[in-house]
């Protein structure tokens, strides 16, 4: 059984998919193969650095975030021009580990955490899609604590995504992150329940 995990930025995605680990799922991480790719020596940091220039490295060659962070937060063509040169990749990678944790223990809930589920249209891949629900006031104002960046800044990352309230309406389950770490839990515990009688 594999379930796409997604939310917006800062509305705590890690915080639940760590519940679900707990609670017996496996877990695959966009976010960790997109890092994986993007290690010294990959094939993909070298096109990367290609199309953005040999300054998005740092001296011991491995990638400089912040520098390549400045360059597509401000640059919408430039997110999708990386987003072609990662995606195919990250896909192939996470398609591979679901394959590998069905063959191991098909009975076992697999959860993917993809950020950007809904806008790269991955939705056919599971069998149903959880968002990790803040309204939007508590995800600007998270962003905001998290990353110290100015409301400005913070305001242009949650733009580079498609809206929390549009994906909503969109996923099968919704799990809501904006009270109590106690009630969080207890999302979590229905969301369980409901996927198994489902």
């Amino acid at each position: 059984m594999n379930v796409g995990l997604t939310g917006g930025i800062a509305t705590g995605k890690s915080t639940v998919s760590n519940m679900l680990v707990q609670r017996g799922a496996r877990l695959i991480d966009a976010d960790v193969i997109a890092r994986e790719v993007v290690l010294p020596g990959h094939p993909v940091l070298q096109e990367v650095a290609q199309h953005f220039g040999q300054d998005i490295l740092l001296e011991d060659g491995s990638l400089n975030r912040a520098k390549l962070g400045e360059i597509i937060f401000n640059d919408a063509s430039a997110r999708k021009d990386l987003e072609g040169l990662l995606h195919p990749q990250i896909r192939s990678l996470m398609k591979e580990r679901m394959a590998q944790f069905e063959l191991e223990d098909p009975e076992r809930l697999v959860v993917v955490d993809i950020p950007l589920l809904f806008e790269s249209n991955l939705q056919e891949l599971f069998s149903s899609v959880v968002l990790v629900y803040v309204p939007e006031s508590i995800q600007l104002e998270r962003l905001m604590k998290r990353n110290q960046l100015s409301l400005e800044e913070a305001k242009k990352r949650m733009e580079a995504q498609m809206p929390i309230e549009s994906k909503k309406k969109l996923a099968d389950f919704i799990i809501d992150n904006s009270k109590s770490m106690q009630h969080t839990e207890i999302e979590v515990e229905k969301f369980m329940e409901d996927i198994f009688m489902k």
